[in-house]
């Protein structure tokens, strides 16, 4: 069994991984850490779990593992491994954007063959996750050009702790944009896209919107392309054939589609010479710890769908 810990394991992602791991057939969670919460069981703050694990959240981690996963907030990451070096022979899968730009970057319809030989993965981000999958199979073809895109997120994308754009009375019934055009997210995007086409030099022109409900993003991506829409659908097939999350369907998307699921979604359109991309994901499966776990079984060499066969609900 792998023997796996949580660092963070009292926020929304570490609540959906011990989610994944306790039902995993090949892992042993054996330390959840939680600096807040430290003393209490899981079960206390995670109340859907009852009955399924005994864990108690502990202050720090309490003996060696296979895999550690870091689940705290951007910056937090890289001061914890400062401070607490783990052994050599630990494998690191980490959530934050900390080493995004440093370390094998954990987006396996990208480089499957990297994590599989890794000590170490950059999990995507949940934004990043979904622009990247809407846009790979263009990068891969030499047809990337300038592009639009508009997303949307559910507020738990934005952690556990209450602000004043995340609280209920605020969000609900409300929507807004926020870092137009400068999402923390447009610079590993960048950078994957690069591997592909490594003269694309045009702007991507994102506008994210905080959207009334609590997961999911959707995304929409347009640009002019010469393809035919059965031309665009068959690179897009081609592309994602050996992949095991990620669909291209016939049908226009909603975030209900892929809530409670590892899948992505992808629906493509052609409008007066502009090829339309959405793709839809859940932004704390596929956009964060179902992602994690994908990653995991593939750096363990596991059947990279191990835990992951989730079922999502259209209400």
């Amino acid at each position: 069994m792998i023997k796996a810990a949580i660092i963070g394991a009292a926020g929304y992602t570490g609540g959906e991984l011990l989610r994944l791991l306790i039902h995993h057939p090949q892992v042993k969670v054996t330390c959840a850490v939680s600096t807040s919460q430290a003393g209490k069981a899981v079960t206390a703050l995670h109340q859907d779990l009852t009955g399924e694990t005994e864990i108690v959240f502990q202050d720090k981690l309490n003996g060696h593992v296979d895999v550690l996963f870091l689940c705290m907030g951007h910056g937090n990451s890289k001061a914890y491994l400062e401070a607490y070096p783990p052994l050599e022979k630990t494998k690191i899968i980490d959530l934050s954007q900390d080493f995004r730009a440093t370390e094998v970057y954990g987006l396996p319809e990208l480089n499957k063959q990297q994590i599989q030989a890794a000590q170490f993965v950059a999990n995507p981000g949940c934004f990043a996750t979904a622009i990247q999958l809407a846009l790979l199979p263009l990068a891969y073809n030499g047809m990337l050009k300038e592009v639009h895109v508009s997303g949307i997120t559910g507020s738990t994308g934005a952690g556990m702790s209450p602000t004043e754009t995340t609280h209920f009375s605020w969000r609900s019934n409300n929507t807004s944009t926020y870092k137009a055009f400068e999402h923390q997210h447009l610079a590993e995007v960048h950078q994957s896209l690069l591997q592909y086409q490594n003269w694309f030099d045009q702007p991507i022109n994102f506008i994210p919107y905080r959207g009334n409900f609590t997961r999911g993003i959707l995304i929409t991506a347009y640009q002019y392309c010469e393809w035919r829409l059965s031309e665009a659908v068959q690179v897009f097939k081609e592309y994602y054939e050996e992949h095991p999350f990620t669909y291209v369907v016939d049908h226009p998307l909603d975030v209900k589609q892929v809530v409670n699921t590892n899948k992505c979604l992808i629906h493509l359109e052609m409008h007066n010479g502009y090829l339309m991309v959405q793709a839809a994901i859940d932004n704390l499966l596929k956009g964060a710890s179902g992602q994690a776990v994908q990653n995991m079984n593939l750096m363990f060499g596991l059947v990279e769908t191990e835990g992951l066969l989730l079922k999502g609900s259209r209400f």
